[in-house]
């Protein structure tokens, strides 16, 4: 009797110790546990944010090249005109069409045309260097039977051998915008263009627009051509230079007379050899009549002037006094 206590103190003890083992090691699972999740968590966690950070870092420093004005891109980069465009001109009430500009989207680009001054092509893509160029720049109208039929933008970016151009053909509608777009050869695209602005029937006759002189003109050539006075071709040749001075086409008469006044280069060359030669020959004769008149013979010169054209020069085949023959050590 007197034990039992003891026993049951001894019981209490090892059931407590073994508790607070057992308590330990499930806190010490628990936090080992919860420690390996919470890792596990953060480093996924850091991934993600990592993986979200740099996608924004790579938007911020390689930004696409939509438009002509986007601010992150340096002037140097953005889209360059090889030429100016031409002044506006053709029916004054298309006019009204200057300084603005329509959009179309077709699959992965956007077209941007700016009558009277240019079409650009832009590639609707996240790629860093997503495409954009210009697809022409205005330069003259095409006519045919006293008709505006098209707008010629020329002079655009490169594609190979050649310059890309596009013809714009204007159609009747209700309302202005760009309605197609498309490349029936290569590097040479159609756009289509539909205004309310052309819908009236004589909209787009050329003889209209033209000045009070340049109208008179066209009647005298239109008479002249009537009376078989010129040839089909001498009458088109008329037309094309009323149309280039009332600025409808493109002039190339300036080209024309640079060339004339641009001296070939080979005759060039060939008339600087010809004064250099001509030169030689002077001096040459110079020190023959300085050794002629050293041994006392007596003779006539012609004058020679690098002024007198090659074909006035005379030349005789003997030196007067000179027979042939003269030993100049004897004398």
């Amino acid at each position: 009797m007197i034990l039992w206590p003891t026993v049951q103190e001894m019981i209490h003890e090892k059931i407590s110790f073994f508790s607070n083992i057992c308590q330990k090691m499930v806190t010490f699972v628990f936090v080992k546990m919860t420690y390996c999740l919470l890792t596990r968590w953060s480093f996924g966690l850091f991934l993600l944010l990592s993986y979200g950070f740099a996608g924004k870092m790579k938007i911020v420093e390689e930004p696409n090249t939509f438009g002509l004005n986007n601010p992150y891109i340096a002037q140097t980069n953005r889209l360059q005109a090889r030429v100016a465009p031409s002044p506006v001109s053709g029916p004054q009430h298309l006019h009204l069409l200057a300084g603005k500009c329509f959009s179309l989207m077709e699959s992965t680009y956007r077209y941007e045309f700016c009558p009277f001054h240019n079409i650009t092509q832009h590639e609707q893509s996240i790629r860093w260097n997503a495409y954009s160029g210009i697809l022409g720049i205005w330069q003259e109208w095409e006519i045919e039977n006293n008709t505006f039929t098209g707008m010629w933008m020329r002079e655009g970016d490169a594609c190979g051998a050649r310059n890309r151009e596009t013809k714009v053909i204007l159609v009747c509608s209700s309302s202005s915008k760009l309605a197609q777009v498309s490349e029936p050869s290569t590097c040479v695209y159609y756009l289509t263009f539909e205004t309310p602005l052309v819908c009236h029937p004589h909209s787009l006759l050329v003889y209209p627009t033209l000045a009070e002189a340049l109208q008179k003109e066209w009647d005298e050539a239109e008479q002249a051509h009537y009376e078989e006075l010129v040839t089909d071709q001498g009458y088109n040749n008329l037309l094309r230079d009323i149309f280039e001075d009332a600025g409808l086409l493109k002039s190339h008469k300036v080209n024309l007379e640079t060339t004339k006044t641009v001296p070939n280069s080979d005759t060039q060359n060939s008339l600087q050899k010809c004064t250099e030669d001509l030169e030689k020959q002077r001096v040459e004769i110079q020190r023959l009549q300085a050794l002629l008149t050293q041994h006392n013979i007596s003779f006539e010169l012609q004058q020679i002037t690098t002024n007198d054209p090659p074909n006035d020069i005379q030349k005789d085949e003997h030196l007067r006094g000179d027979t042939g023959n003269v030993d100049l050590q004897q004398q």
